[in-house]
Formats: structure tokens, C-alpha cells, sequence
């Protein structure tokens, strides 16, 4: 099926006289006859529920549309976007295991690999996503697991070039994550690629509406763990936690990852996504299709509008042909990529208070990709305890946060009413 009508209809499809929305099975657990029916459950010998820390079905059925959606073979929800991030890179890695990132991915991202991850005993090597493939090769070690990278960096607005990346790491014989948040499947679809497992922050485009949190976790099923036995012991070897199964024999490469990372980690951590959360979320499920082109129609004529104005500084947008990342953004972005742009107000903190303070339409938020449009100067709010210096300097390595940065995420709105808005605000910078 197309992507559209699988946004509309995709992983479910009601019987006769069944319910034509995904119910919502708001239950903890779930009965059974006999205790040798549940027993085959907690032996994965049979699919069912037991308790919904684990698994729901609800969740199940979205879980499913994303999964077909991105074109994967598996796929689970978390409670946020940052619980995928942590149990798809954590499923691979234990203590004196080696993860290669780029150094531009979100800087939540950035923090739960350098410092809590490396609490945990992983080490971490972060590469500029321009690296050059040797400067790419040298990174990996002999204890590497895994590669990460986001499509489109939150909020650098980077583009990562997945293929080569994915050489590198099946050079390595180990597996690419990438985060889709921002293109959405709609726009781009890592696993084309080369990618072998995508995550998702669903609280971004995928829900839409500012309503609810999520993430989740695709498998493309093509990687072959077996093969590198030696590097994923989890997944290779019995887990004498979960009555000795070998994950990648009982269930191929198809379904070990997501199946491990269901029984082991959701089992431990518990970051699951609730069905009431999972219901709304396939609503805005159903319009991602729309609202994307919507979303990027927007951003390119602001980031257009905004490069010709006198008080900016600088644009950055993947879709401007000034852009260095537009070439790659061409290439994997066919479909125009998101609607964040960030741009730098020559007057620093002061014009950027000015300009933000005039904004009319666009709200102040740290959200993005949200049908409203929102806007955000770091230096201002979250950032507002450091110093212009010290802003300079901050974030990710070799990206600072200038005190005049403004991060706009470009909503749903007609692009004129936009417009006007953001010529009225920057319009008050100099009054």
C-alpha cells in the first residue's frame, strides 16, 4: 500500500461487526483458563497478553502501522521518544561497549549517550556528520556496537548522509539506528537506505497536535546478528533471564530485536506507552500525510522570506540552495524534509527578546512540530542562566547557541498570515 493509505488504515482492519476505530484495551492484565495457557506465553511459544507493562494491544495495532509505515518487519512503543532512543541503543550495548554517533543529534540524545550511558559502562566516539569516510572508519573500535544518527538533527538541522554511514557500519559488522522524528516516514524512509533499525519521538509530527508523549522502535529485519554472534551475546547467546532463549534463532532476523527488547528491557524498565496515548496518537496518525507537506510548504517560504531580511543574520534550513546540507537533503528528502528553521537575529539576546515579544500567531514553547505554529530563543529560556559567551560555546561540539538563535517550527496556518507575523516582530527590533 502507498504511504497515504497507510496512514489512513494501516495496522488494522476491523472484522464484521467490529469496532471501526482501534479499541482501546484499557486493562492491566489479562485473563486466561489455565495456567499452561499463560505459561506459553511467558515461553514465547504463543502471541497473546498477560500484562500490559510488556505488551497491549492497542499499542500493538499502532506499533504495527508505523512498522508499515517505515517499511520494517517489528516494531514496539515507548513512553517518549527518549525511552526508544535508550532501549534501541541499550538492547545492543552493555558495559565496555562502544558506541559511534554524530556529534549534531539532539541534545537530550547527546546527554544519555556522553554522560548517563557512560555511567553505565558504554563509551561513546561523536564524528561531524560531514565527516570524511576515513575520519568515519577511524572512530570504531573492536568493542563498537552500533552507529547512531538522526535524519535531520533537533534542532542543528543537519542531514545525515545514512548511506554512507550504514557502509561504515556494516563494515564493522555492526547495525545503524537512525532517528526519523523529524522527516516522518512520509518523507523519508531510513531502511531505502541502508539504516537497520528506526526510532521516533511520536510526541513530534507523528501525533502533531502537542497532545500526547511517545516513541518507537522499528526493525528493518535485515541485519543478521547471527552472522556477528561474537558482537550481540543478548541476542546470540541464551538469556538466562528469560528461560534461556536465544533470541536470534527463535525468531530470525525478522523479529529478535524488537522481541528482546519487549521481554528484557520493557520487562525491567517499564517505559511503556499507554493505550489511551496510543489511541490518540493513530489519530494523528492518520493525517501525517497531510500535514507534512503542509508543514514543509511553510518552512521553505519562511526560511526564503527570512534570508532576505536585513536583521538576520543567518537561515538554516536543509531546503535553502545556500544550505550545505541541501545537496544531501535533496538526495534523501525528496518530499521537502520538516517545518523547524532556526535563524540568527544580528542583535543577539536583545533583538531576540524584541522580536519574540512582538510574535503574535507564533506561540513560545520548547515543543516542536506541532500544528501550531511555536517559536523558541534559547538564551532567553532554556538557556537563560548562561552567558552570551558562554551560549557560544554551548550545546553540541561545533554547534553553539548564539544568544540571537530563534528556533520556529512552522505549523499548519496559511504561510501568509506566517509571514506577516514574523515581518511584524522583526519589524520592532529596530523601533
Amino acid at each position: 500500500m502507498n504511504r497515504d493509505t497507510i496512514c489512513v488504515q494501516g495496522g488494522y482492519t476491523p472484522g464484521n461487526g467490529e469496532p471501526r476505530q482501534i479499541p482501546i484495551i484499557q486493562s492491566t492484565t489479562f485473563k486466561y483458563a489455565t495456567s499452561e495457557d499463560m505459561g506459553k506465553l511467558f515461553d514465547l511459544e504463543a502471541d497473546g497478553y498477560f500484562y500490559s507493562r510488556l505488551q497491549n494491544p492497542t499499542c500493538d495495532l499502532v506499533a504495527r502501522k508505523i512498522c508499515e509505515l517505515e517499511g520494517g518487519t517489528a516494531a514496539m512503543l515507548t513512553s517518549s521518544g527518549q525511552a526508544a532512543n535508550f532501549f534501541a541503543l541499550f538492547n545492543l550495548c552493555e558495559a565496555g561497549d562502544h558506541i559511534v554517533a554524530s556529534s549534531t543529534i539532539y541534545g537530550g540524545t547527546f546527554n544519555l549517550i556522553s554522560v548517563t550511558m557512560k555511567k553505565m559502562g558504554i563509551e561513546a566516539t561523536f564524528v561531524d556528520p560531514l565527516c570524511t569516510e576515513e575520519e568515519l572508519n577511524a572512530a570504531f573500535r573492536p568493542n563498537t556496537k552500533v552507529v547512531f544518527g538522526e535524519t535531520i538533527a533537533n534542532p542543528a538541522l543537519t542531514v545525515l548522509d545514512i548511506e554512507k554511514f550504514a557502509k561504515a557500519a556494516h563494515a564493522h559488522g555492526v547495525p545503524l539506528i537512525v532517528d526519523n522524528t523529524f522527516p516522518t516516514p512520509v518523507n523519508c524512509r531510513p531502511f531505502e537506505w541502508g539504516a537497520d533499525i528506526v526510532t521516533h519521538s511520536t510526541t513530534k509530527y507523528m501525533d502533531g497536535h502537542g497532545a500526547v508523549l511517545g516513541g518507537a522502535i522499528v526493525d528493518g529485519g535485515k541485519f543478521d546478528w547471527l552472522a556477528h554472534a561474537d558482537k550481540f551475546p543478548g541476542l546470540c547467546a541464551p538469556d538466562e533471564s528469560y528461560h534461556g532463549i536465544t533470541y536470534a534463532e527463535k525468531f530470525g532476523k525478522e523479529g529478535a530485536f524488537i522481541t528482546k527488547a519487549t521481554a528484557q528491557l520493557m520487562r525491567d524498565f517499564g517505559a511503556v506507552q499507554s493505550p489511551q496515548s496510543a489511541f490518540i496518537l493513530n489519530l494523528g496518525l492518520e493525517s501525517l500525510h497531510v500535514r507534512m507537506p503542509r508543514h514543509v510548504e511553510n518552512a521553505q517560504a519562511i526560511a526564503e522570506f527570512l534570508e532576505q531580511q536585513p536583521q538576520v543574520e543567518y537561515v538554516n534550513y536543509p531546503g535553502l540552495k545556500s544550505n550545505k546540507y541541501y545537496a544531501l537533503a535533496q538526495k534523501y528528502l525528496g518530499n521537502g524534509g520538516c517545518g523547524v528553521v532556526s535563524f540568527n537575529l544580528k542583535g543577539g539576546r536583545k533583538a531576540a527578546e524584541a522580536f519574540m515579544k512582538r510574535l503574535q500567531l507564533a506561540a513560545i514553547e520548547t515543543h516542536v512540530a506541532d500544528a501550531r505554529t511555536c517559536c523558541l530563543n534559547p538564551a532567553t529560556t532554556t538557556h537563560r542562566q548562561m552567558t552570551d559567551e558562554q551560549l557560544a560555546a554551548a550545546g553540541i561540539p561545533a554547534a553553539g547557541v548564539p544568544a540571537g538563535l530563534v528556533r520556529m517550527s512552522c505549523g499548519l496556518e496559511d504561510k501568509e498570515d506566517l509571514l506577516a507575523d514574523l515581518q511584524q516582530a522583526l519589524a520592532g527590533i529596530a523601533e
